[in-house]
């Protein structure tokens, strides 16, 4: 029987529906994942996502896209085949695309993280024949805390900045992280702000139903003396230039899952690392994998032949498969050519 899925040049391709899955090429047809700019590139002829990506697709890719949207577990057909959207928990509209087809059924995961933030929504096992992983974080030394511990590490840091009278700045994806951190924190400690990019990607999303509070953007007229109280959110580009200067003296502290790994928080020169992804740690993805029930796993972007060989090991079709998705890496291209930082 012929594969539903294919690994072409273009991306992920379903030759009976004719469409692509996440493409990195142009393509006339593609379904997007989520809203992360190494899964939603420009230059597609139509998009098809979750609702809840909408807003953010437009200030990404450009308003006049052409975009098709759907809710969590509504199924259409494509030409024969069943398509629907499933939650990923990875980000705000993070999708598992489960497409089905003359008796086989595939799952392609996109990034997804099996802890419920909160405001991610909670990732939806898929039961299928194929599974198509990440593995970002497929080593064993990947094991995160609960996230109320690390948002209580973040909360002290930012204190005992205050009583240092130091401003504390977070280094967090514009899209993602930054929002699960928002959403938990105790603002009573004192003011946030956000980084021009972090404010349009929050702006958009509050548009689009997402429900964050409204925060504003730091600009030059904010005081020193507020700043020395403040928690300020930026993307990690924000550090290669003369911005950060306005807060000084501040902390930096960097919100990501390389924390875990000595000598990361010394090359990205952060005072504080907290361990804080957004997508699964090794046990999230074993348990990932053995919810679906898959006989045939594909295994992307991330660490691929050791992630694939524990799983051969564990008696499981595995096979890596070499794609263009980068997982968590600098935030450089997150803030987006459509998301310019403010100078002001």
């Amino acid at each position: 029987m012929k594969s539903l899925i294919e690994f072409t040049n273009e991306g992920l391709y379903c030759p009976p529906a004719d469409i692509y899955i996440d493409p990195w090429r142009p393509v006339k047809k593609a379904i997007v994942t989520h809203a992360h700019s190494d899964h939603a590139r420009w230059g597609m002829k139509h998009y098809l996502a979750h609702h809840d990506s909408e807003n953010i697709l437009r200030l990404r890719l450009g308003q006049d896209i052409s975009l098709e949207t759907l809710a969590y577990n509504q199924v259409i057909d494509i030409a024969g085949v069943k398509v629907s959207l499933h939650p990923a928990g990875h980000i705000y509209g993070s999708s598992q695309v489960r497409l089905e087809h003359k008796g086989q059924v595939w799952v392609i995961s996109g990034d997804y993280k099996l802890e419920d933030d909160g405001f991610s929504g909670q990732f939806e096992p898929v039961r299928c024949h194929s599974f198509v992983t990440e593995s970002t974080f497929g080593l064993p030394i990947y094991s995160w805390k609960p996230q109320p511990s690390v948002m209580e590490e973040i909360h002290q840091w930012w204190q005992n900045n205050q009583s240092q009278q130091k401003a504390s700045l977070l280094i967090a994806y514009s899209l993602g992280k930054a929002q699960r951190i928002v959403h938990q924190l105790d603002r009573s400690i004192g003011p946030v702000y956000l980084h021009g990019a972090v404010f349009n990607v929050h702006n958009a999303l509050i548009a689009g139903g997402a429900a964050l509070p409204e925060l504003p953007k730091v600009t030059s007229d904010v005081s020193k003396e507020d700043l020395r109280k403040s928690l300020i959110i930026a993307p990690s580009s924000a550090l290669n230039g003369p911005w950060v200067n306005r807060f000084k003296p501040f902390s930096t502290g960097v919100a990501s899952g390389w924390m875990m790994v000595r000598g990361a928080k010394r090359r990205r020169a952060a005072d504080r690392g907290f361990v804080l992804s957004d997508h699964a740690d090794w046990q999230g993805l074993n348990q990932a994998v053995a919810a679906t029930g898959a006989d045939s796993v594909y295994v992307t972007h991330g660490f691929t032949s050791v992630f694939s060989r524990w799983l051969q090991e564990q008696g499981k079709q595995a096979y890596e498969v070499e794609t263009l998705y980068a997982g968590e890496l600098e935030e450089n291209v997150e803030a987006s050519a459509n998301v310019v930082p403010e100078s002001k």
